[in-house]
Order: C-alpha cells, then structure tokens, then sequence
C-alpha cells in the first residue's frame, strides 16, 4: 500500500515536470512614448508600462534617485509608477530586468500636454501652400530653437479594436523638426515655456477632417446614445456585406492622382449638359450651400447640378459668377463647356467664367454644373449670378436640380447609371476610415493612457457642423470619457471654431450653432474656451494666424493651472434683463471693461416672443450691452454674430473677443 501510494507520488511529479511548458521568454517592449528627449509630468507618480516574459521582474530607475518596480502578469503585461521631482534635467531612466537594461538619455520633468483635433490642430507650422499657410511660417520656423520644448507625434492611424501602442517619437525643437508639427500646439507649448522657463512636453494626436465621435470611446457612445445602430453596424458582417453588394453592381474608376489624370477624367455623362436632358426625376437643392448630401447620405463624388434661367438680352458677353466651389467644377452652358478647376488646390478659388452671347438664345438658357467633392464638405459658397455690361443681373441662388453622378468609395469611383440605378435601394453605407465612431480614439487616444499629462487642448468641430444638438451632448462626454480612462479630471481647453462661410441657408443650422454648442460645453467642469471670432477667414476654414490660437490656449492654461494674474477668456454671456424696450446684456469675463474696434458694435440683434430677429442698436453702458430696437417693443431674445461669418465686434480691454452666443 505504502509503495503504491510512493509510486503515485512519484509519477504524479514527473507528469507534472514533463506536462507543464515553461513560460515563454519574451523581450522587453516599451511603448514608443517611453524614449530618448521624452518629458515626464513633475512632481507625479509617472506610468511606465511595457511588455516581458510572463512572471519576471521589471525596474524602473530615474536618476534623480527614485524606482519602482513591478512583474510581468501572465500574459507579459507590466506596468508601475515612479515619483518625479520638480521640473529640471536633463536626466537618465533605466528600464531593468534579469537579461536586459534599456537606458533613455536626455529625460526632462516638466509640463506634459496632449493636443488634438482635426485640420485646424494637425496644420503644420510649414503649412500647406499654396492656399493653407501659417502666418510669417517661414520666420516662425527659423527661430523655432527650444531645447527644452519637446514634441511627440502621434502618426495617423484607426482601428476598430482598442491597441495599445501608437508609432512616434519624441523631438527636440528646431527649425528642422518643428515645421512638420501642429503649428497651434507648438505656439501653445512655446507661451508656457517662455513664461514659465520650465520644459515642456507636448503630444499631438489629430487628424484632419474627422469628427468628434471618432474620438471618443465605444463605451461612452453607447451611453450617450444616438450612434448604437452605427457601432453595432460595424461588428455586423451582414452590413459590410450590403456595402459590397451595392458597389459590385457598379462600374468603377480609380481615382486619380494627379491633376493630370484628373484631368482626363471621363464618366461618359456629357450628355446631361445638354439643355434636352430630362431632370423632372432628379430632386431639388439649395445653393449655395452643400452638395454632398443626398437622401440624408452624405458622401465625397461628383454630382450634376442644373438650373434653366430665362433671358431676355442676348445682345452682350455675360460673366458667369459661380461662387467658390469645393473641391473641382466643369461648367457648360447651353451644352458648351465654359469654364472649370480640376485638380487640387482649387477649393478656395472663386469661379468667374464668360458666357459668349454666341452661346445664348432668347428666352430660356440651361446651366449645368458637374462639381466633384473630393474630401470634408462638399459646398459652392458666395455669389452666384449672371450679368452683362448693360446692367442686366440674373441671381442664379436658390433652387437647382440635383443628381449624383460617381461616388468616391476605398479608393475608386463608382459611377451610376442614371437610367437604372434606385437610390432608395442605397444601404447604410460602411466605409472603412477614420469618421467612424470611436476608431481615432481606439488608435491615438486610448495607447497613450496613462501616460501622465497635465491636461489636453482641442481644435475641432467643423465636421460636426449641422449637428449642433448632438455636438452639445456629444462634447462633452468626449471630455469626461478621456478623464475617466486616465482617471483624473486634467483641464481641458478648446477653441471655438471660427467664422467661415459653410453657404447655411437662412434660417437654417450651421457653424454658429455649432460655435453656441462649444460655448455650452464650459459648463464642463475645468475648461475654457479660446474665441476666434477676430482671427478667421470667411474664405479658408484654416485660418492663418495660429500665434494667437496657441497663446490663447496658454493663457487659459497659465491662468488657470499656474496661477498666472492674467485675463484669459474674451466676454461670454452670462445673463440678461428686459427694461422697457430695451435687453440689458450681462457678461463674464470682461477684464477691464467692454469695448468695442472701430467704436461701433454690430452683428447684435433682438426678436420678441415671435423670434423674428431684427438689426439691434447696441450701447456699451456699465460694462453691460443694451440692445434696441424700433420696431420690438417688446424683446423676449438676443443674439450676437449669429451666422457662418460672424463678425467680432465686442471685446474687453485685454483685446480678446466675446463669443457668438444666442440667448434662446
């Protein structure tokens, strides 16, 4: 009984040390923020985090006399913190295990911060010229020597599943490396590091064009509602399959890549600029205003749009004024092409073509635009009008037909054929890329966390335009979803988008609903909001002057977080009262006072009860803002700067600007 019981002890032990594999020896990862130049937040308990073989033993050691140490779980996952000392270095960190060492040299202790956004943030400090530049950029770069600045580079990425690391590396300041980094982020970073002669850090993660759920986690969409069905939908291989289904059917194109090819660009359709073509199927539109949107789907492509005019004097040439179309055109008139951009860089480029009076007939003449939209918005914005030299002027805005012709999907051109194609067969469209809800924050958000940060700027907003109800919800959640994965309520400082000519209809939603949703968001707590409204370009949604966008920024910051006595934030309505026929506007933020440029206030207007806004004569009086008008006798509402180009008019003596806003 005894030998038996030794026997089985025995064969057990040996089953055990034949049967179980030792653990798999792995090398030892960082992520790629953890690097030569990088910059630890002070005065912090840092987060270092890697991978190593499952069990074994990590040290981490700073040469300012502090480690930490940790051990890998069973998958290899191990992560620690380490104290900082105040701001200072250059210093040394030690990464330690039993078979390697990995020294990072030249670590500063500073200020971290992460920025991040679409266009306005990711444009560079060289610009995108010919149309996109930065103010003095040239001189900005050459004197752009901070060697205790230093600048990490999220490279753009999306994914559908949460990663945990992103390609990057930490620079030094320089003419050489800062003309390729956000320009708003680096004069953000240059403000703080002058006033505060301490290094700074400063992470930038944006990517032109997207939109703000894109960067926020699928958790907290889901909790806010209104983007379940899309976030189920991309899990759902029935719904890409849809997709598939519907471009099969179609003849496709690859998209070209140079004006050249663009160019030559043909989808056999010419005979819709033919005054006989028959539209009467083909459904309204707007203009100006956007193209892009059709069916309530909105895509990037090429769409015919067609307007018959009646005219009476065919004596003289007419110049044919279309506005400013984004991105390409070709314009035919009574079937003759007129005019066109095709290629790139023509986005902000207005459109003035000649009609020969060759061309004209007496009574009703047809106008047909192919305009392809190769990216963002697809509008035609500003004047839209016929006119010869015997004073005759035919406005051409309001109702066109409309058709869209090729969409643009992964790649290539789908082109329809107008003869048979059902677009109420059109499924929910699934497009692989960065507009996707939560994609941006799954690749370039969530593997920075939890690198330690002092807080975040933002500049983005413009691809949510038209959506201000959601935005006002969305936002917000967006903040607090980011804090909640870092597990601290860091500060958060935004700009208000700034005033350009999106074509919003009158009476219709647009940038200066979206610019009152960001305003709202301030009831977030620990943020603030830098206004725009005096650096904008009704023309370029990329404003130029990103000096004063960045130190804005710093302001907040140096305010707000390192007890700076400085005014920081340009009037924002606070409340109002109504005295007689008058509304008494009451602001926060006014410095020193209210003033005005040019020593008059405008873009103010008041409605009653009806909401039908009037121009107000508006008065700086005790620092308030009194509005009349002669025609309210009995004002209820009030709005200042209350559309796509709003105008600045209202400052306090610090010489920043009050907000667009609407009582309502």
């Amino acid at each position: 009984m005894k030998k038996s019981v030794f026997s089985l002890i025995i064969f057990s032990i040996l089953w055990l040390l034949t049967s179980c594999k030792p653990l798999e020896q792995q090398e030892l990862k960082l992520n790629s923020l953890f690097s030569n130049h990088m910059v630890l937040q002070q005065k912090q308990d840092v987060a270092f985090w890697g991978t190593y073989t499952p069990n074994e033993k990590v040290i981490v050691s700073g040469s300012w006399g502090k480690e930490s140490k940790s051990v890998a779980d069973k998958n290899g996952n191990w992560k620690l913190n380490i104290p900082t000392p105040n701001a200072g270095g250059p210093y040394e960190v030690n990464i330690i295990t039993k078979d390697t060492t990995v020294l990072l040299k030249d670590v500063m202790i500073g200020e971290v911060w992460l920025a991040s956004g679409q266009s306005n943030m990711q444009m560079s400090l060289k610009g995108w010229p010919p149309n996109d530049t930065i103010k003095n950029s040239k001189e900005e770069i050459a004197k752009a020597n901070y060697s205790a600045v230093r600048m990490f580079n999220v490279t753009r990425n999306f994914n559908l599943k949460v990663v945990d690391t992103v390609s990057g590396k930490w620079d030094i300041c320089s003419p050489k490396s800062v003309e390729d980094f956000s320009a708003t982020a680096y004069f953000f970073a240059r403000r703080l590091y002058k006033e505060l002669n301490i290094p700074i850090g400063i992470i930038h993660s944006s990517w032109g064009g997207t939109v703000a759920e894109a960067w926020t986690s699928s958790k907290s969409l889901q909790e806010l509602g209104g983007f379940k069905k899309s976030i189920a939908a991309l899990q759902d291989f029935k719904e890409w399959q849809k997709t598939k289904d519907w471009y099969s059917k179609l003849d496709s194109l690859h998209i070209p890549q140079t004006n050249k090819s663009w160019a030559a660009l043909s989808f056999n359709d010419l005979k819709i600029s033919q005054s006989s073509f028959n539209t009467e199927k083909w459904k309204n539109i707007e203009l100006p205003g956007r193209y892009d949107i059709f069916n309530d789907w909105e895509f990037d492509g090429a769409v015919w749009l067609r307007k018959d005019i009646e005219i009476v004097d065919i004596t003289a040439d007419y110049t044919l004024l279309m506005g400013v179309i984004d991105d390409m055109d070709a314009v035919y008139f009574n079937g003759k092409k007129v005019g066109g951009l095709i290629g790139s860089g023509h986005h902000q480029t207005e459109r003035v073509y000649t009609i020969s009076k060759k061309l004209l007939k007496k009574g009703k003449n047809t106008i047909a635009i192919r305009a392809i939209d190769a990216g963002g918005p697809g509008t035609i914005t500003g004047t839209l009008q016929l006119s010869n030299k015997n004073n005759i002027t035919i406005s051409l805005s309001g109702s066109w037909k409309y058709q869209p012709m090729a969409e643009m999907y992964n790649g290539k051109f789908y082109v329809y054929d107008l003869d048979k194609i059902d677009f109420s067969k059109r499924p929910e469209i699934m497009v692989m890329g960065p507009n996707l809800p939560s994609v941006l924050y799954n690749a370039m958000i969530h593997p920075l966390v939890p690198y330690s940060i002092k807080g975040a700027i933002w500049y983005q907003g413009e691809s949510n335009v038209g959506r201000a109800e959601q935005y006002s919800r969305l936002f917000p959640k967006m903040i607090n979803d980011w804090r909640s994965h870092w597990k601290t309520d860091f500060p958060f400082y935004f700009v208000q988008i700034a005033p350009y000519n999106y074509g919003t209809p009158p009476n219709k939603e647009g940038s200066m609903d979206l610019r009152d949703a960001q305003r709202k968001s301030l009831k977030t707590k620990n943020t603030g909001m830098v206004v725009t409204m005096d650096i904008g370009n009704f023309t370029n949604i990329h404003p130029a002057n990103k000096q004063d966008v960045g130190s804005r920024l710093a302001g907040l910051a140096l305010k707000n977080d390192y007890n700076n006595k400085i005014v920081a934030s340009g009037p924002l309505y606070k409340k109002h009262t109504i005295s007689g026929n008058k509304l008494i506007l009451q602001f926060d933020h006014i410095g020193s006072g209210l003033t005005t440029i040019n020593s008059k206030l405008k873009g103010f207007e008041i409605a009653g009860a009806d909401k039908k806004y009037v121009t107000a004569s508006a008065k700086i009086t005790d620092n308030n803002v009194k509005l009349y008008a002669k025609t309210i006798e009995k004002p209820v509402y009030a709005r200042y700067a209350w559309s796509d180009k709003g105008i600045a008019s209202l400052f306090n003596k610090e010489g920043l600007p009050a907000a667009s806003f609407t009582t309502e």
